[in-house]
């Protein structure tokens, strides 16, 4: 009799497991189908340029004498999304760019290395075939800032100036004693099985900017949610992450050339470490040999653009003419 119930029960929890893994697929397929419809209805709000055989998607705003170009952190789904409030207040004066590098928006992915010469290369390309015109003013988010390191110091005659938004700069982790964050490599099965809209559907505002309400049109919220659950955490971005550790390696020497501009703005932490560190004290120890730079807090998280855009684009008005009547 033990074994008759044994052999019962066996059979239930593989009748269990068989119908857990039909429902499984049964929701891949139906995420596929959606991604699928999206796209279409949804399609890239600029240009698409070819880049190494794949298509990279620039994004272009207003005219003006300076050309500054965005560059969006680690995971940022879609930045010419997630920066439109910037994008909006600087293009009245300024014309704005948003380069999305692939994995991100509505650029395609690719099977190469997210090495800091790569991203770079990439960017320039996009730029080049979408005929704009440099130098440009950088303007980098989070770990963009060690891309625009590189880029500044290897085309320093392409960058007019640097404007970074709470930017990682290579020595920022050896200066505040922290480790080199990585990603594990299951994260990018969570987009293409799915996994991501079930999310979203659980807990929508945690894929949403915290923003007043307002700031970003439902239209654009509508976007930024689609895009997450078809791009989140795809491969690309997962090896950005862990190339992390090897782009900073190659840019941890470097500073910007003292002749070039550079403004910084960050979030008004107060806080300081036991050694009296901060934000502000880090940023001014790598702007020491810059001629014209500044420092600017800001009351914020680390996406200071969600909130500060209007005083952002104030800051970005007056830096580019004292540089330009310097």
């Amino acid at each position: 009799m033990k074994t008759k119930k044994r052999f019962r029960f066996r059979i239930i929890i593989r009748n269990i497991v068989l119908a857990l893994a039909a429902l499984f697929l049964i929701w891949v397929a139906f995420h596929q189908v959606m991604v699928a419809y999206e796209q279409k209805s949804y399609p890239a709000l600029d240009k698409l340029v070819e880049v190494d055989g794949k298509n990279m998607h620039v994004y272009t705003k207003g005219e003006g004498p300076n050309t500054i170009v965005l560059l969006s952190g680690l995971g940022t789904v879609a930045p010419v999304l997630d920066f439109e409030p910037l994008i909006d207040e600087m293009s009245k004066r300024n014309k704005v760019v948003v380069v999305e590098p692939f994995g991100y928006g509505w650029s395609d992915l690719t099977d190469k290395d997210r090495t800091v010469e790569s991203l770079v290369q990439e960017l320039r390309t996009a730029l080049i075939k979408s005929n704009i015109e440099g130098p440009y003013i950088l303007m980098p988010h989070s770990i963009s800032g060690v891309y625009s390191m590189y880029y500044a110091n290897k085309y320093p005659e392409e960058i007019k100036a640097i404007i970074g938004i709470d930017p990682t700069l290579p020595n920022a982790l050896e200066y505040f004693d922290e480790s080199v964050p990585t990603m594990p490599k299951y994260m990018s099965y969570i987009a293409p099985t799915g996994i991501a809209r079930l999310a979203l559907n659980l807990s929508p505002e945690d894929f949403l900017p915290l923003a007043d309400e307002g700031t970003y049109s439902e239209k654009n919220l509508k976007m930024t949610k689609i895009l997450s659950v078809q791009r989140g955490y795809n491969k690309n971005v997962v090896n950005e992450a862990n190339e992390i550790n090897n782009n900073i390696k190659k840019t941890r020497n470097l500073m910007f050339p003292s002749d070039m501009s550079v403004m910084i703005f960050t979030t008004n932490d107060k806080k300081v470490n036991e050694e009296g560190k901060s934000n502000i004290t880090f940023y001014q120890s790598e702007l020491r040999n810059v001629s014209l730079h500044k420092i600017v807090p800001l009351e914020g998280h680390h996406y200071l653009h969600w909130t500060q855009y209007k005083e952002m684009s104030k800051y970005v008005n007056e830096f580019t003419d004292a540089f330009a009547n310097d």
